[in-house]
């Protein structure tokens, strides 16, 4: 899958040898292939024209400027306030009331009585914070020519060179995942050459910055309160300057480096964050044994080992669209070029980015990556830079199983179960209800009461959302002793829905009230988003019955409770196809065709769940592509990098490739929607980088799907891919890896799939093919024999006598049966 130890370390050597000795710029030229993102200017005063860099601990963004360097700082547990609760303690009297009021039809009475009753008086959650910028100063250096940078995400670098007076000058920066450090090194091609003044900003208050002859900028600060809620978290920054040659000198807050042959800089920050309810940490203690560590390395040993340490992740993947890379256009051109041109290698170089991203702003230890991932540089960012958990954080790990980083689900795995004690008061101080719940928004301190407002906030499904993902993790590792430390958190959150659930007055389902769809709200219903029994949270629901009887039945737990959760699982309402033939988004038939609202909750069912198939739900099927068609392509950023997993669902590659388009427009060219800044950050607009991890995720699923009862290869290849192509290194529920996958003609050649845990593999392949050794495939019957691809029967929509159905015409497949072994390779070839 990846290069052994040795090659790594000869690679390694290589790179080092490149960048530290070579005076010529062909190292620093895209005409050397390679993953990267690169441009001719620098990003100047534009944040979302820096690159970002990050080791899942701290974040930088690096401008690329000649004469005046930024990079700005980010560390993942610097968060205003300190530990809260936001619960409103009014929600338990007011639920009676609130409910008849939704049950009469009066959504909007309810949704003013909600704003006081269940929405905080307290915290509405706090912020992640920028830490502050170093800035070096390069006097001299205005007139340069020659000009490049570039992010290399197969290594995990920055880089940037330029020419002066015949001199050429090189700066890399890295964020070490080894060595838990941001490095900068400036060298250039002729000897004494480096110089510079170095100096700290920053938005935070009361900062103390100073420098002491050690060669060191050093601030320290306490984060700012916020809504009432006091700032606790102590932080402390180091910033090393280590010359070879040349003079150092000082003001009280700056230092100056005259005449230096390079420079390495060593930037090291930390809180004194411990966990959630625990600041006991020493930030100053913290802080000086990250830089006194990597101190006592050269840069070539830090760069060596934050390859080896970041390609460990990124070099399990491999995809090839069999297109000759565009190596000669800057990626600002290629991004304004790629809807109207055919350019399938940029559409590689995007879903890696998503894995990159991901890999930079997650790692086991550390924060879910945040609604910003690890980047931001405002005191009061967009919606907090929080955790909004009614889609958002979610889709942030749609693809960390199955593109194969799977340790990197595990911050946000952590963070639903800090969820589940936190909202475990939540649940019984406002709904009276057993188990654990979370609104639509989280934080570091992990707020599980409601927030923003009624028309946002009053949604209880944060917490059966979220943890599905317990749930996804043992599906795609086996990993029994994880289950059995997530099931307490699984049962928990199926508990609250046991309680809160109540019966509909006219229909006698069983429908959590009061309820909404996302952000959402019909004019039948006053505009307001507040009613009872959605359609999303009826999924969520299915989904958490369903899966923790799976998980009990595994463990051999609670047999009873389960029988409970069973017959509470036959009483939700059925999703319903409505007159337009939509599926329904509310209960009753009041969705309009002309709504292309960014959320489409209801949509649940067809992904990330898979209760909606085009096999077999063929009427839901058709409710669900009518949704889409109605709701329309174009919208923000995120909303469109759901589209195209919902478009690969449905099959319809060259639909799912025309969102990927869509979202690969530079920002402010799609009329009315999102689109993508020149770095490649996705936007909303502002900046979210839940759309990067959508589109990664939905790439995926174009290639490969494995929800729906069998391991389904090329589901949705669009006709600009079919010419041919390659991937390695996905994986598949029940352990299954591709080892590698080639493609020609829209026709699978050869794929060599492993088993790391044994178990039938169910394959739905678009052509016929046989083991490598000559024997045939046995044609699959009947129900998967494997537990992993075990699907629940989903009740018979309600259909409306208005509504026009399609059924879907899809491709000729082949579904066949492969009895595997633990830890064996299969491969098949075409026939």
């Amino acid at each position: 899958m990846f290069p052994g130890i040795s090659q790594v370390t000869l690679l390694m050597k290589q790179v080092s040898c490149c960048f530290l000795l070579s005076t010529s710029t062909a190292c620093f030229s895209q005409n050397a292939g390679g993953l990267k993102l690169w441009y001719k200017q620098s990003a100047g005063t534009s944040w979302e024209n820096a690159l970002p860099i990050g080791n899942g601990r701290l974040g930088a963004m690096v401008y690329g400027n000649v004469e005046k360097e930024i990079i700005q700082l980010n560390e993942h547990t610097l968060w205003s306030g300190g530990p809260n609760r936001n619960d409103n303690l009014m929600a338990l009297d007011s639920l009676a009331i609130m409910r008849n009021l939704i049950f009469s039809g009066r959504q909007k009475e309810a949704e003013q009585l909600a704003n006081k009753a269940i929405i905080s008086k307290k915290s509405h959650g706090q912020m992640f914070e920028p830490a502050g910028q170093l800035n070096l100063v390069f006097a001299g250096h205005e007139n340069y020519s020659n000009y490049y940078r570039e992010l290399d995400i197969e290594r995990a670098v920055a880089r940037l060179s330029y020419d002066v007076e015949g001199v050429t000058y090189r700066r890399e920066v890295l964020a070490s995942l080894a060595d838990r450090v941001i490095v900068v090194h400036l060298k250039a091609s002729r000897r004494k050459m480096i110089s510079f003044t170095a100096f700290y900003t920053t938005p935070q208050k009361d900062v103390e910055i100073k420098s002491n002859l050690n060669r060191q900028l050093t601030f320290s600060g306490t984060t700012i309160d916020h809504e009432t809620v006091p700032g606790q978290v102590k932080y402390k920054g180091i910033i090393q300057f280590n010359p070879t040659g040349g003079n150092t000198s000082y003001t009280d807050t700056s230092v100056e480096v005259r005449g230096a042959d390079e420079v390495t800089i060593y930037i090291s920050l930390a809180t004194n964050f411990n966990s959630y309810h625990d600041l006991s940490g020493n930030a100053n203690d913290r802080a000086a044994g990250f830089l006194n560590r990597a101190t006592a390395k050269t840069f070539a040993t830090l760069l060596q080992r934050h390859i080896v340490a970041y390609q460990k992740y990124f070099k399990r993947v491999s995809l090839n669209l069999a297109a000759t890379p565009v190596f000669n256009m800057p990626t600002d051109e290629q991004l304004k070029n790629f809807a109207s041109t055919n350019d399938p290698w940029f559409a590689a170089l995007y879903f890696q980015y998503g894995r990159y991203l991901l890999i930079s702003a997650s790692q086991p230890g550390g924060q879910p990556a945040n609604l910003q991932g690890i980047w931001n540089n405002k005191l009061k960012p967009a919606w907090d830079s929080k955790y909004t958990i009614n889609i958002n954080a979610e889709m942030n790990y749609w693809p960390a199983e199955k593109t194969n980083l799977s340790e990197l689900h595990e911050p946000f795995l952590q963070m639903v179960k800090d969820m589940s004690v936190t909202g475990r008061q939540t649940a019984k101080s406002m709904y009276q209800a057993r188990g654990w719940m979370a609104h639509h928004n989280t934080d570091i301190w992990r707020a599980t009461g409601a927030v923003d407002g009624a028309f946002w906030g009053c949604w209880v499904s944060g917490g059966g959302w979220s943890s599905q993902h317990l749930w996804e993790h043992f599906q795609y590792t086996g990993d029994q002793k994880f289950l059995a430390t997530a099931y307490p958190v699984m049962k928990e959150a199926a508990l609250f829905y046991l309680d809160f659930l109540i019966e509909h007055p006219t229909h006698h389902w069983l429908v959590i009230a009061p309820d909404m769809s996302p952000e959402n709200g019909p004019q039948a219903h006053q505009g307001s988003s507040i009613d009872a029994g959605v359609t999303m949270t009826n999924q969520i629901i299915f989904d958490v019955f369903s899966n923790v009887i799976q998980a009990a039945g595994i463990l051999k737990k609670d047999k009873a409770l389960m029988d409970t959760f069973n017959q509470y699982r036959g009483r939700l309402a059925p999703m319903q196809i409505g007159r337009h033939g939509q599926l329904q988004e509310w209960l009753d038939d009041v969705d309009d065709p002309a709504d292309h609202h960014r959320h489409i909750s209801h949509l649940y069912g067809l992904f990330p769940s898979n209760q909606i198939s085009a096999y077999r739900t063929p009427k839901l099927y058709s409710a669900a592509k009518n949704t889409l068609l109605q709701r329309g392509d174009v919208s923000t950023g995120w909303s469109m990098g759901w589209k195209v997993n919902w478009w690969a669902k449905m099959q319809d590659g060259n639909h799912a490739y025309k969102l990927i388009q869509n979202q690969l427009t530079p920002v402010g060219t799609n009329e009315g929607g999102g689109g993508t800044y020149n770095n490649l950050f996705d936007a909303h607009p502002p900046f979210q980088i839940d759309g990067n991890f959508g589109c990664t995720s939905g790439i995926t699923e174009m290639l490969m799907q494995s929800d729906d009862g069998f391991l389904n290869l090329l589901p949705a290849l669009p006709d600009v891919w079919l010419a041919g192509g390659s991937v390695a290194g996905l994986k598949a529920r029940g352990g299954f890896e591709i080892i590698n996958m080639h493609w020609k003609a829209g026709k699978l050649v050869n794929v060599s799939i492993k088993s790391n845990l044994g178990g039938n593999l169910r394959l739905r392949l678009p052509n016929k093919m046989t083991n490598s050794n000559g024997t045939k495939l046995k044609s699959a019957s009947g129900d998967n024999p494997n537990t992993f691809y075990h699907v629940e029967t989903i009740p018979d929509a309600l259909a409306s006598k208005s509504a026009v159905i399609t059924l879907p015409a899809l491709r000729n497949t082949f579904l066949f049966d492969l009895p595997t072994s633990k830890g064996q390779v299969y491969t098949l070839v075409d026939r």
